[in-house]
């Protein structure tokens, strides 16, 4: 996204009354049935697992949505680290809108907050290594601008948002055009037709493919998908920074450090996004606000 700010906005804008439609339709009738219409109510965000808190920053946005009077305090930042126990933020609204808003920004910050702490245990592994790990479009439909936010918060790199932003020829591209050469020649002219500045990776299974995308040439990033870790430090020794390398495949908390010992540039991990567990957090309402 070109301005991760105003992007984010932008999606919010239609993310939040659709996903409040989901959840509250016609009505929370419960609330509505308990509660004063103008009744007033504060509620505490506490955290019941440590990690990387993900997502204040959106929960503000709902609140402000549904009540655009809510007073919304955060006590920590996104991207900070939490311990159980800890109050994240406080928010005091209308009472009916607090409640109607409760599920989802539990949902979407659990989520968010599995992802950033997920990702930051990853970034721990190899921090002191040159190696960038970036995210994959492994994501929930209509949710990635939250996730690969969340990706950034716990320290990691977004790689490509969609299809539109980078070409990546990978083997089903490969393997209906013929060869990597032809795949790679056909990327050429289509960007020189189109006027597309876009980088362009170029996916080899071994090295005889390794062999053929150097040739070819015309490429920005070679990724070595399921290398063997001993093929891989060779591949990358092969390629000697001509291009940038790529790891990708089978990449998981207990191997990526060796992975990014072979050398290469950059690592992608699906499982950032979609093996990452949500943590538990909880909203209560307090009855007294502490002066």
């Amino acid at each position: 996204m070109s301005n991760d700010h105003d992007a984010l906005d932008a999606y919010l804008t239609s993310f939040i009354p659709q996903a409040l439609q989901e959840d509250v339709g016609e009505g929370d009738h419960t609330s509505l049935a308990c509660i004063p219409e103008g009744a007033q109510s504060t509620a505490r965000l506490f955290v019941k697992d440590p990690g990387v808190i993900a997502g204040l920053s959106v929960a503000k946005a709902i609140f402000l949505y549904v009540d655009p009077r809510a007073q919304f305090e955060a006590y920590v930042s996104d991207g900070q680290a939490v311990s159980y126990g800890e109050v994240a933020f406080q928010v005091t609204c209308n009472a009916q809108a607090l409640l109607k808003a409760e599920r989802l920004v539990l949902n979407t910050m659990q989520r968010m907050t599995g992802i950033a702490t997920l990702s930051n245990r990853f970034k721990f592994e190899v921090e002191d290594l040159p190696v960038t790990i970036l995210d994959t479009r492994k994501t929930t439909p209509l949710i990635r601008p939250l996730e690969k936010l969340a990706v950034k918060l716990g320290g990691c790199t977004n790689y490509r948002f969609g299809l539109y932003d980078w070409i990546m020829i990978k083997d089903n591209h490969i393997d209906a055009c013929g060869s990597i050469s032809a795949a790679i020649e056909r990327v050429a002219d289509y960007k020189k037709r189109t006027g597309k500045d876009l980088g362009v990776t170029v996916e080899v299974r071994n090295l005889v493919e390794l062999y053929e995308a150097l040739q070819a040439g015309q490429i920005n990033r070679i990724l070595l998908d399921n290398f063997e870790l001993p093929l891989m430090k060779e591949a990358v020794a092969i390629v000697d920074k001509t291009v940038e390398t790529e790891a990708s495949g089978g990449v998981n908390i207990h191997n990526i450090r060796e992975v990014a010992q072979t050398g290469v540039d950059f690592i992608s991990v699906g499982a950032l996004t979609h093996s990452a567990q949500s943590l538990d957090l909880s909203l209560k309402v307090v009855k007294e606000v502490e002066v």
